[in-house]
């Protein structure tokens, strides 16, 4: 079974967010959410970046770093959108990440590292008209074309955060497919 660091995105770590790990945990593997808002929600994406932006996205990503401390190092690194931001960091700059699973986001490789690390796998997830992905899709493009284990899976559909059953953006059907690849990518790791 794998262990797995999953990050939430913009609006907190959500009750949909510990739903989704809680999904993961069920089928054995081991799950930390770390919460890098200290307890802080947010009713809008809008809202929840404007926080991320006050206390600095380097702050962020520095938050997710601390969080992995400790951990053993062989870790797959998970994120919702902005949690993206520590997740892919890690998985590209410490050592032993066995996987990264970005959904919802993917920000270029060259800004944590020159290249995809050589045996990390990994998976990006998002709707293929969402507004936010559109910013990130070539990102998502070049890290399949940079990485042979690397594949990227759009959904039918415009909305964001999709996979997190707490806000209106869920869609079951398109969640139920996220969640049943990931299982997949985690039995492998």
């Amino acid at each position: 079974m794998a262990e797995v660091v999953l990050f939430h995105h913009a609006q907190g770590l959500t009750p949909g967010v510990v739903a989704f790990a809680d999904e993961l945990r069920s089928a054995g593997h081991t799950v930390h959410t770390p919460d890098l808002y200290d307890g802080r929600l947010f009713d809008s994406v809008e809202a929840g970046v404007a926080h991320a932006g006050e206390i600095g996205f380097g702050e962020v990503i520095e938050r997710g770093s601390r969080a992995a401390e400790g951990l053993t190092a062989q870790l797959v690194y998970a994120g919702f959108s902005l949690g993206v931001l520590p997740a892919q960091m890690l998985a590209q700059t410490r050592e032993g990440a066995t996987g990264a699973l970005l959904l919802h986001g993917c920000v270029p490789v060259s800004e944590f590292s020159p290249t995809w690390p050589t045996g990390v796998p990994a998976q990006i997830h998002a709707m293929e008209a969402d507004p936010w992905f559109l910013e990130d899709i070539e990102a998502a493009n070049a890290l399949v074309d940079a990485a042979p284990d690397a594949e990227l899976f759009l959904y039918p559909g415009d909305g964001h955060l999709f996979a997190d059953s707490s806000l209106p953006s869920y869609d079951p059907d398109a969640a139920a497919a996220l969640r049943e690849r990931v299982l997949a990518f985690l039995g492998t790791v």
